[in-house]
């Protein structure tokens, strides 16, 4: 006797339609059949058991109803198209909360279209297995502004994008195995907080997205030979502080400003165990760096040519290599910290040379050079107040 055939999942869709508009569906354990619609203001409460399943196909769940909110459920299964965008949740109305679910198996996770006020936190978010690129974002904003993603866990999973969005948070989300963690297109005036972000091929990209905010995040071990922690292009008046990058192949990269107010602050921000700290390249300088840790890093500055970083202000930072002397105590160094352009520009300048960096025969090529220079060197950088560490007190 044949087996009997798997009873198929019984539809969503009917008892959100029968949900009277401003209450509370609660769900009892087990799978519903999506895709599903609200159209009208609810919460959806899955109490941690109940799950939407949409088979591989399509947009698992779409909100086109203002001030709805979906909590403790489990979406999955959606389609795998990226014409059609297929995703675990698309929010086209205002005010939506998204709180507290698993969304996994998904092309993308999250999809905020032209909607704005969601608070998204505190959901576990995972993709489906594929090349990188072939990924979905982990959440993607279009055209929306005074949204919240706040305390996400999300891995496997290609960015979290902002395209022409300003005015959103991103906030203490825990972010690995991604392309860009957080993605920024032609969206000002966001802010991007205390998040715990690690291998990704670049950490937080901003590009033409001005007035930035940047702060408190714990960036480490991106190490894509063309990522760095933080890169940006053609960006200004972005603030930069209180941030750990540990252990990226570049710390921050940017392009040095075309226009004079296209002024980058990075302030008060631990560089350790980088293979180069800092890369900046473009024809003239102008950013400005205060009260930087540098500790440990393979290389502090690399550039694309000395003119990079004509203008830039240095002031109280910290370098781990500083030759001087603190004879008063007083924490701060006697003389400038200076660095200069030796042999080593050879591998900054010659893509193919950077196969022998730090080798010993280009080392000792440096050395020389430093020992008696063939030409006159040009100097990178000059702080005129290094910050080194106190001497402890004599008992």
């Amino acid at each position: 006797m044949a087996p009997a055939a798997a009873s198929p999942l019984p539809p969503l869709q009917p008892l959100l339609d029968a949900a009277a508009p401003h209450t509370i569906l609660k769900l009892g354990p087990g799978c519903y059949a999506g895709p599903a619609v609200v159209r009208h203001p609810l919460t959806l409460d899955g109490g941690g058991k109940a799950c939407i399943d949409n088979g591989g196909r399509g947009t698992v769940l779409t909100i086109q109803a203002a001030d709805t909110v979906i909590r403790g459920m489990r979406l999955t299964g959606s389609g795998e198209s990226f014409d059609t965008m297929d995703a675990g949740i698309l929010i086209e109305a205002d005010r939506v909360r998204i709180e507290g679910n698993r969304i996994d198996a998904v092309l993308f996770g999250i999809h905020i279209k032209a909607a704005n006020d969601a608070l998204v936190r505190g959901n576990f978010l995972r993709g489906q297995p594929a090349p990188l690129n072939l990924r979905g974002d982990a959440v993607r904003i279009w055209y929306g502004h005074g949204n919240r993603i706040e305390d996400n866990n999300i891995a496997g999973m290609r960015d979290i994008t902002l395209a022409n969005a300003p005015a959103n948070t991103v906030r203490k989300n825990r972010i690995r195995d991604g392309r860009y963690a957080v993605h920024l297109i032609f969206s000002p005036d966001n802010i991007i907080v205390a998040n715990d972000i690690a291998q990704t091929s670049t950490g937080i990209a901003v590009l033409y997205s001005d007035r930035a905010r940047i702060e408190g995040n714990r960036i480490h071990h991106v190490r894509a030979e063309a990522g760095a922690a933080l890169a940006f292009k053609e960006t200004s008046g972005t603030q930069i502080r209180r941030n750990d990058i540990l252990h990226c192949a570049i710390g921050l990269q940017a392009n040095s400003p075309l226009y004079g107010h296209d002024i980058l602050n990075i302030e008060g921000n631990r560089f350790a165990h980088n293979d180069a700290a800092l890369y900046f390249y473009g024809d003239k300088g102008g950013h400005v760096l205060r009260h930087n840790r540098f500790e440990k890093n393979l290389n502090t500055l690399t550039v694309s040519h000395a003119n990079a970083t004509r203008g830039h202000v240095w002031e109280d930072n910290t370098w781990d290599d500083y030759e001087g002397f603190d004879r008063n105590g007083d924490g701060i160094g006697d003389t400038p910290h200076e660095l200069w352009l030796y042999a080593d520009r050879i591998w900054m300048e010659t893509p193919m040379a950077r196969f022998f960096r730090n080798t010993p025969g280009l080392e000792l090529l440096d050395f020389l050079e430093r020992l008696a220079p063939f030409s006159t060197p040009e100097r990178l950088l000059m702080d005129p107040r290094p910050r080194i560490a106190r001497r402890p007190k004599s008992p």
